[in-house]
């Protein structure tokens, strides 16, 4: 499978992390990633194909995939501590999968130097591609920084009304395409 991948500019990664400080392992809290360049790993039973559809081999195993969608879009991420994640022998008790008698991690090695997590899609407001420009990413620094200020119950309160004016939107669109049925 080919992926299309990028690297974003040096410059614009320098500017994110000096907005967002560092972690203690000397990387930015913050960064830019292409979605189709990200990938994480994830462990299970995996089924692959020929070109035209027929099954080469199943195996039980852990691989890296992309971790975003879209895949042709800038994200940006926000390291989280390993703590996080609990200790290495909850995060192995909870994560892993037993398939034909194989238990594999399904969601991969325990994160002990942490992990860049999800904070949001550079794109248009009807979704369309953005392109990664210092305008967008001057932006991206003023959001950091603008949230640095805000008490954690109003971070709270955001991150529930945006989820949940998502699942609305979602709602809307599941009924749409329920309607034309």
């Amino acid at each position: 499978m080919l992926r299309e991948t990028h690297e974003a500019p040096a410059a614009i990664q320098q500017r994110i992390a000096c907005a967002g400080g560092i972690n203690r392992f000397g990387e930015p809290n913050f960064r830019v990633v292409w979605g189709g360049s990200r990938l994480t790993w994830i462990g299970g039973r995996w089924t692959d194909h020929d070109s035209s559809g027929n099954l080469v081999r199943e195996a039980i195993e852990l691989r890296q995939v992309p971790k975003y969608l879209p895949h042709d879009r800038w994200h940006i991420e926000r390291w989280a501590p390993p703590e996080l994640y609990g200790p290495p022998e909850r995060w192995y008790d909870e994560t892993a999968e037993t398939e034909n008698g194989v238990r594999v991690p399904a969601l991969g090695p325990f994160p002990a130097r942490g992990e860049y997590e999800h904070c949001f899609t550079l794109e248009t407001a009807a979704g369309d591609f953005l392109q990664l420009t210092t305008s967008a990413c001057d932006w991206i620094v003023r959001a950091i920084k603008w949230s640095h200020c805000q008490p954690p119950q109003v971070r709270h309160r955001a991150l529930t009304l945006r989820e949940e004016a998502r699942m609305r939107a979602q709602d809307r669109e599941d009924d749409e395409i329920l309607e034309s049925v």
